[in-house]
């Protein structure tokens, strides 16, 4: 990771904005890549160094509010956990910040939400997750139960912006209320093509949360920030440990709903496919625990399927392919339980049952992506369009 990634955050502008922080009590939503480098001169429009950029290492957002000698009173954290290393899915604990010291509260699990008592002795929210930009990843749905909490007690909240590695891309079905769920709360498609900042401008806006009128929210944006840029993020979590997964993570998620390994358990997390099932290849692994993946699916089982690691995946997007070719091999199996290749968790990622449906009927991915283009549209032109912090090229 080069030094000049971790300029690229809102996390630089946090001592311009000091009188926000000042006296106050600090409660702060941040996990291992929530770093940045340097502070932000608004007068000379550049990064400020404390000493020579090349001795310099990134300081957590924790740290650096402490540096200050900010009133940090406790951290939240998403899933994964505060470091980050916890599984998908798996139950994150309450417990103590050895570095610091501070009370951690977990907002996964049983507990997604900050209830009154966890903010009753707080002024204010700092929020600082690295996203991917893509809605089943759950950092969003954090976002907005914490906005709303944040809503509900009066408390101010402040956003500090990311870049998004899809922040020019909008594509997939837009999400059907029904199918609402933690992996997928808001009417948005599976890439939504905004910063976590305009999300946050867009919860708000479009009122997704309760009494969002009365929220006092502040985005710090990213100095000098390019969204077609496709710079590595920072590794948000460890099965997406490099812009290739990232890349294919949201074509692949969906496999997390069907019977179909997507690498965890290997080194190549959601850059590999593949199941027992499928037909013999010259291409097999085998999934065995390791940090993010304590019990991954088809544990010690060879699994056949396909390398992905080294396809240009740039311009993929969300692309159903793989997808419909497990599928059609699924079926060509001539295994028994044909009608289980998607659990009722399909749904609740993909956002809708059309694209279930359309699969099974036959429809290539082409003419399913053609079928949700005039939502797409819709959602561009009346919804995102209005809370755009950086500039977009015209397409």
């Amino acid at each position: 990771m080069t030094p000049s990634y971790y300029e690229k955050s809102g996390a630089v502008r946090l001592e311009l904005y000091q009188h926000l922080f000042v006296g106050k009590r600090i409660g702060i939503v941040a996990h291992a890549p929530s770093l940045s480098l340097g502070k932000w001169d608004d007068v000379n429009n550049s990064i400020i160094y404390e000493r020579k950029k090349e001795s310099l290492k990134p300081i957590h957002t924790v740290d650096r509010c402490i540096k200050n000698g900010w009133n940090v009173v406790r951290v939240f954290s998403p899933e994964h956990g505060f470091r980050g290393k916890a599984s998908a899915g798996e139950h994150v604990a309450n417990k103590i910040d050895p570095s610091t010291g501070l009370p951690i509260v977990s907002l996964y699990g049983s507990h997604k939400k900050p209830s009154k008592s966890d903010l009753e002795d707080l002024d204010i929210i700092i929020f600082d997750l690295q996203d991917v930009g893509v809605r089943f990843y759950t950092y969003i749905s954090t976002l907005s139960y914490v906005m709303e909490s944040c809503a509900e007690n009066g408390k101010k909240i402040v956003v500090l912006d990311r870049p998004n590695p899809f922040a020019s891309s909008v594509s997939g079905p837009v999400l059907d209320p029904i199918f609402s769920s933690f992996v997928g709360l808001h009417p948005v498609p599976i890439l939504y093509g905004l910063t976590i900042g305009e999300y946050a401008k867009m919860i708000k806006g479009e009122g997704w949360i309760n009494e969002w009128q009365n929220l006092d929210l502040t985005i710090l944006s990213i100095p000098n920030y390019n969204r077609e840029s496709l710079g590595l993020p920072i590794a948000p979590s460890p099965n997406l440990p490099n812009y290739k997964s990232i890349q294919l993570y949201p074509s692949l998620c969906l496999f997390e709903a069907c019977p179909v390994s997507i690498g965890r358990g290997t080194d190549l997390p959601f850059q590999v496919i593949g199941a027992p099932w499928f037909p013999e290849s010259n291409y097999s692994f085998i999934p065995q625990p390791n940090v993010g993946a304590d019990y991954p699916k088809f544990q010690n089982i060879t699994c056949f399927g396909e390398d992905l690691s080294e396809v240009d995946a740039s311009q993929l997007g969300f692309n159903l392919k793989y997808v419909i070719k497990f599928y059609n091999k699924w079926k060509e199996s001539g295994s028994d339980l044909n009608n289980t290749f998607f659990s009722p968790f399909f749904e609740k990622l993909v956002g809708t049952d059309r694209v279930r449906h359309q699969i099974v009927n036959g429809m290539s991915a082409i003419k399913i992506k053609l079928s949700w283009e005039l939502e797409l549209e819709s959602y561009r032109h009346d919804i995102r369009n209005k809370y755009l912090i950086y500039s977009v090229k015209i397409k």
